[in-house]
């Protein structure tokens, strides 16, 4: 139930929830750090520290100038530091501070310190909280090591020593010992500052969180307001992506999708236009004819049974090229190649159109100078071949001459269907390939066929990897072609 609900927050509110989210985890961190965990660090730091002079005196413990680079040492880092043998007898020492506890020790106490650095690997580190030394240890040399003077207040410290080997072969002892000043004060002066801080910090992050989401958010909540309205039909709405770089290219994408879904829609509304255009007229005709042959006495002729039959089989033809259109575009229809004689294909296609020449005055001509071979499907190159004569047939000029053209060039044949009507505008070229698009937006009925051509044509080409495409200047008539690779005849 959770998700469900978190599903439902708008992305404006989502993104303020984020960046608030964020600002408060910094802030508990900034708390942790320079408060709660503050001394700890300090000490962690100042351990640390005294631990690394160590090491440096050790490296130079052979030194002639060692006394002097020890005296740095411990200005540097604020320690206080005794060199002894292994008895404990003081060699040198260099004091830093009022509370030096390794100052008041006892040689039997700074003893003891070594016998502690041998039993632990050449190195001992003890820390005292509110600690001291007792006189008592200077005096009693029963004593073995030292214990913290109670009730006096004095700073923490650490003591550390390390042992070190001269070149000689004499051992010696580095003591070491550092004060930790309470940091209670500052800690308190801090959380101070950080409450102020925290308050002032809330306040900016959760202005600077809304002001962030709403910002984001304003172009998608837009392009979602937009996009619901494109769910509705309206392909003139307009999708605003300023702002970002992505949502401008997806404001730019949304538009040419709407665009493009404008586009298919009125194509869709023309088609349904132009099909029950195609399926009323020869409806029509055959309802007539047949009403007339009912009614009338003597009606009954071969004449009117054959407009009959012409016009229920161009009811068959087109039913079949939607369904080919349909199939072929889909991918579900596949093509059967072969090889077949292209040239003597094109001469039996025209042939057929010898009774519309002689009754229409339609002048088809078919140039050509070779026999040319090719491997494709011979049914569906067909097809795209009585289409373009068909589309060439319905818009070819007054003179009504058609033109079916072969050319070889190397082993590319190219077919060209030409006709002499007025052409198509350059802006529209890119459409003709579409169903039922007209560039004059004015469905004219197919004088053969049924006006779905060009789409089937382009189908068929398409799947044979065909080029294909139309030169059509206005005024000027059309040149639709296509070319296929060539084969060679077998001997």
């Amino acid at each position: 139930m959770k998700l469900i609900k978190m599903d439902k927050i708008s992305i404006k509110w989502r993104l303020f929830i984020y960046i608030s989210l964020f600002a408060a985890i910094m802030l508990v961190l900034l708390w942790f750090f320079q408060v709660v965990f503050l001394q700890s660090f300090y000490k962690a730091i100042k351990v640390n520290n005294i631990k690394y002079i160590a090491g440096n005196i050790i490296k130079n413990i052979d030194s002639e100038d060692l006394q002097s680079y020890t005296r740095t040492q411990a200005q540097k880092g604020d320690v206080s530091i005794i060199l002894t043998d292994m008895d404990g007898v003081s060699l040198f020492n260099e004091e830093m501070g009022p509370n030096n506890i390794i100052r008041r020790l006892s040689e039997q106490g700074l003893k003891s310190l070594i016998e502690e650095a041998k039993s632990g690997n050449g190195s001992y580190y003890e820390r005292f909280n509110e600690s001291g030394i007792t006189n008592e240890q200077q005096i009693r040399d029963d004593f073995p090591g030292f214990a913290p003077m109670p009730k006096r207040g004095r700073m923490d410290s650490i003591v550390y020593a390390a042992l070190a080997t001269q070149k000689d072969g004499t051992q010696v002892a580095v003591i070491l010992n550092a004060n930790i000043s309470p940091v209670d004060a500052t800690v308190q002066t801090i959380r101070i500052q950080l409450i102020f801080v925290t308050v002032i910090m809330l306040i900016l992050a959760l202005f600077l969180a809304f002001y962030i989401s709403k910002k984001i958010s304003k172009p998608i909540i837009q392009i979602n307001a937009s996009a619901k309205e494109l769910g509705k039909g309206n392909y003139d709405v307009n999708f605003n992506g300023k702002g970002y770089q992505e949502i401008a290219e997806l404001g730019s994408t949304l538009n040419y999708a709407a665009g493009e879904l404008s586009k298919t829609d009125n194509l869709r509304k023309e088609l349904i236009a132009n099909i029950s255009h195609d399926l009323r007229t020869p409806l029509t005709m055959i309802t007539g004819y047949a009403e007339v042959m009912r009614d009338l006495p003597g009606e009954n002729s071969k004449e009117n049974v054959q407009i009959i039959i012409d016009e229920a089989t161009r009811l068959t033809t087109l039913v079949n090229d939607v369904l080919n259109i349909s199939k072929l575009q889909s991918g579900t229809e596949k093509i059967n190649v072969c090889v077949f004689d292209l040239t003597a294909g094109i001469q039996d296609i025209l042939k057929r159109y010898a009774k519309l020449t002689e009754q229409d005055g339609y002048n088809i001509k078919f140039i050509h100078n070779d026999q040319v071979t090719v491997k494709a499907d011979e049914l569906k190159i067909s097809q795209v071949i009585y289409n373009l004569v068909n589309n060439a047939i319905t818009y070819t000029g007054k003179d009504k001459s058609v033109i079916v053209n072969q050319t070889v060039n190397e082993n590319i044949v190219r077919i060209e269907v030409i006709d002499t009507g007025d052409g198509i505008a350059p802006d529209q070229l890119k459409d003709i390939w579409d169903r039922y698009y007209k560039a004059d937006k004015k469905h004219k009925r197919a004088q053969i066929g049924t006006g779905l051509g060009l789409s089937i044509v382009k189908s068929i080409l398409v799947q044979h990897n065909s080029r294909f495409g139309v030169n059509s200047p206005l005024g000027q008539g059309s040149i639709f072609w296509f070319e296929l690779p060539t084969e060679q005849k077998a001997d």
